[in-house]
């Protein structure tokens, strides 16, 4: 999936967003140390595993593809990709007014580990949730 494709889903999923990520921003993203892209079709995540943690820095399932089980495939890849890369413990950001991302995350076993306050917007803070990896089974 070339750049554009993955900017243009990104700004399908996140219009209320401060301003979605560029096709150039997400090329440099993917070009940093440790970064990984997982795919499906209409549907994308970006991760980072470095110095034993991973962080999920982006899931994206353009709207008309979503409640078909590409998140809940994605997620599951990443927990899995950062345990081969030796990751011991997941991370990520889900803004406190996204219920069904919430949603996803808890029922795959992530948990909340802490809260940023107004962090994307005025009343919308990020809820970092947080999932062990040391039970992944590989293969």
């Amino acid at each position: 999936m070339t750049p554009d494709r993955l900017a243009r889903i990104h700004a399908a999923c996140f219009r209320d967003a401060p301003r979605p990520w560029s096709a150039d921003e997400i090329a440099g993203l993917l070009e940093g140390r440790g970064c990984f892209l997982l795919t499906r079709p209409d549907a994308f995540l970006i991760g980072r595993a470095i110095a034993g943690e991973s962080e999920l820095l982006t899931l994206a399932v353009a709207p008309g593809a979503r409640r078909r089980g590409l998140g809940r495939a994605l997620v599951a890849e990443f927990a899995l990709r950062s345990a081969e890369m030796d990751a011991d413990r997941a991370f990520l950001e889900v803004a406190s007014d996204n219920a069904p991302a919430q949603a996803l995350y808890l029922a795959q076993g992530w948990r909340q580990a802490g809260r940023r306050r107004d962090y994307y917007a005025p009343g919308v803070d990020a809820l970092v949730m947080s999932l062990p990896l040391g039970h992944v089974k590989f293969g």
